[in-house]
């Protein structure tokens, strides 16, 4: 299995909840969840080849620097992830009850992209527009 060396992480009020609702709405499978006295401190899910990590919001060491979406909804980042059925993918978050921030469209630069928001408000963005693929000049 490849490696990838960025892996995004995030901290969630209920993982258990956000881990659920994650595989149901975007696809991702459970790789290790780490539970300890009904907490889960750390959890590693993959999409394909590639992984996220996410953990109980806390107040530890790293809990000090990172925290959950408030409730202006803005984030100061967000992942986008190719997926090869985008409009597949797109239903699917619909009917799992992710909140579609931005519809299903073309992109002038090619492709096409949706955003939606997990139940805690993290931000996805999901796209056919592979920026490592070759264009012709």
């Amino acid at each position: 299995m490849p490696q990838g060396t960025i892996i995004p992480g995030m901290r969630y009020r209920d993982p258990r909840a956000a881990i659920d609702f994650l595989c149901a709405a975007f696809g991702f499978r459970e790789h290790m969840v780490v539970e300890e006295n009904g907490v889960i401190p750390h959890a590693q899910l993959l999409l394909g080849e590639d992984m996220i990590m996410l953990g109980q919001a806390r107040d530890d060491d790293f809990g000090q620097h990172v925290t959950v979406p408030d409730a202006s909804g803005k984030v100061t980042q967000a992942a986008y992830i190719v997926v090869d059925d985008l409009a597949a993918h797109y239903a699917r978050a619909r009917s799992a009850g992710a909140e579609i921030v931005s519809p299903l469209e073309e992109q002038s630069y090619g492709g096409a992209h949706y955003a939606a928001r997990d139940p805690e408000g993290h931000l996805w963005s999901f796209g056919s527009y592979d920026p490592w693929a070759q264009t012709s000049s």
